[in-house]
C-alpha cells in the first residue's frame, strides 16, 4: 500500500508517519496491521518538491490530507491555506484518474455553532469539507471527513493552537500558566487514539455517521482548571513520589504521558531522599494510593535489617545486587507452646527471586557479603504511614 501524508511534519502528521513507518519496518508487528504490508510512506510538507506531489498523487492508494493553516498572520490566509492546497491536491488526483480514498483533517470549528460561530478558521475548514464532498460526488472516490476536537499528545507545539500543549510546556518549565476562565470545558482527543482510528481507516474500518462525518474515539471532557490542576500534580509527584492514576484509557494516564514529553531532555532526572545510617540506606521510589509503594534498600556488608512483623501490611523483596539471607518466622507459639520454625531463603542478584513477607511473620534480611553492599527492591502493599506504621519489633 502506498500512503501519502500531507502536512507530514505537523503534530498529527508526525505521529501518524512514525506509526506507519513502524509498521513498514516491522517494528509494530500487531497482526491487524500486517494486511497493510508492504507499505510505502510518502511524506509531503511545505518544503517538499511539487514534482514529488505530482508523482505521489498519481500512484497513492490512500491520502491523508493533514496540511493546513492554524495561526496565520492575516485571517484571510485561512482560506488560502486550508482550501487552496486541498483544491490543488484533489486536482492532481483527478487529473491522474486516481480515485483512492482521501481523508481530510477538519475541525469541530467547521460546525460554526456556539463559540465557533463566525470563526474564519471554521469557515475555511467547512469550505474544505464541501470541496472534498463535491470531489467525491464527481469522481466516486471514497472520502473521509474528520472533525477534530482539541488534540493533545507528544510533539504538539506549545503557544500555537493547543492549550494543553502550552500548559504542559509551561508547567514542565516552571513558567506561569494563564487561564482566563478555568470553567471553560474542552472536548479532548489524544493523538494516539486519533492515529489508531486513522490506521483503521486504512484498513477500511473507519467510524463515520449518517452525515458522512467520521470520528475518532474516545474523547474526554475537562475544564481548563481541571487540566492545570492535574498538570501541577504531575509536576509535584517528583517530590511526593505519588503515581498519578494510570487506569487504562483514563484521561489522567494520557495527560500524564503527554506532560512527561514536555520536559527538557536534561531535566528528566530528579533526586530521591534516602534515609541513611550506619547500616545503609532506604529510599522510597514511588507511592500509589491503592497499589502500595516501591523502595530501594541498601544494606552494608554483614548488616541485618528488619526483625519486625505486620498485622495487615505485606511486602515483596527482590535482591538485585549481592547475596542475602531472608528469614521468616510465624509470630507466636505452636500448639505445644514452642516457637514456630524459622524458614530461610538464600537469594542473590544473579538469580532473581521474589520473597514475600506475609502478615504475622516476623522477618529480616541479612547481607551475606563481607565487602559488597546488598541492594534490594522492596514493594509494600501500602505507603508507609507514620501515624499508623503497622510495624512491630521481634527478632526472627
Amino acid at each position: 500500500m502506498k500512503v501519502l501524508v500531507t502536512g507530514a511534519k505537523g503534530f498529527v502528521g508526525r505521529n501518524l508517519c512514525e506509526s506507519l513507518k513502524a509498521i513498514r519496518d516491522g517494528k509494530d508487528r500487531r497482526p491487524r496491521y500486517q494486511a497493510l504490508l508492504p507499505i510505502e510512506v510518502w511524506e509531503y510538507d511545505r518544503d517538499s518538491s511539487p514534482e514529488n506531489l505530482e508523482v505521489w498523487c498519481a500512484q497513492a492508494d490512500f491520502v491523508f490530507n493533514l496540511a493546513g493553516v492554524n495561526r496565520p498572520k492575516d485571517p484571510s490566509e485561512f482560506m488560502e491555506g486550508n482550501l487552496g492546497f486541498a483544491s490543488e491536491l484533489l486536482g492532481l488526483l483527478e487529473r491522474h484518474g486516481n480515485r483512492c480514498p482521501v481523508m481530510l483533517a477538519s475541525s469541530a470549528q467547521a460546525s460554526l455553532e456556539g463559540r465557533y460561530a463566525g470563526s474564519e478558521y471554521g469557515r475555511s475548514k467547512l469550505a474544505g469539507e464541501n470541496l472534498l464532498l463535491e470531489y467525491s460526488e464527481r469522481t466516486g472516490a471514497r472520502v473521509l471527513v474528520y472533525r477534530f476536537p482539541n488534540l493533545y499528545g507528544k510533539w504538539c507545539r506549545p503557544n500555537y493552537n493547543s492549550a494543553v500543549a502550552t500548559f504542559c510546556h509551561n508547567v514542565a518549565r516552571g513558567l506561569p500558566v494563564r487561564v482566563d476562565d478555568s470553567a471553560v470545558e474542552l472536548e479532548l482527543l489524544h493523538v494516539d487514539d486519533l492515529v489508531s482510528e486513522m490506521l483503521e481507516a486504512l484498513l477500511g474500518n473507519e467510524t463515520c455517521d449518517a452525515d458522512g462525518l467520521c470520528r475518532a474515539d474516545p474523547t474526554d471532557r475537562a475544564t481548563l482548571g481541571e487540566i492545570v490542576a492535574l498538570l501541577e500534580s504531575f509536576r509535584d509527584s517528583r517530590a511526593t513520589l505519588d503515581v498519578p492514576d494510570q487506569t487504562e484509557g483514563s484521561f489522567s494516564k494520557k495527560l500524564h504521558s503527554t506532560f512527561l514529553s514536555y520536559y527538557e531532555p536534561g531535566t528528566l532526572s530528579y533526586p530521591l531522599d534516602p534515609k541513611s545510617d550506619e547500616r545503609g540506606s532506604f529510599a522510597e521510589l514511588l507511592r500509589t494510593p491503592d497499589r502500595g509503594q516501591v523502595s530501594v534498600n541498601v544494606s552494608k556488608p554483614g548488616v541485618t535489617k528488619g526483625n519486625h512483623w505486620h498485622h495487615l501490611k505485606w511486602e515483596k523483596f527482590l535482591v538485585v545486587s549481592g547475596k542475602a539471607s531472608i528469614r521468616l518466622r510465624r509470630v507466636g507459639l505452636d500448639e505445644e507452646g514452642r516457637p514456630f520454625p524459622t524458614v530461610e531463603y538464600r537469594v542473590s542478584g544473579e538469580r532473581p527471586e521474589v520473597v514475600e513477607m506475609a502478615p504475622g511473620f516476623t522477618h529480616c534480611i541479612e547481607n551475606l557479603s563481607v565487602e559488597r553492599d546488598l541492594v534490594t527492591l522492596m514493594w509494600a502493599n501500602e505507603p508507609f504511614n507514620s501515624e499508623a506504621p503497622d510495624t512491630y519489633y521481634e527478632e526472627v
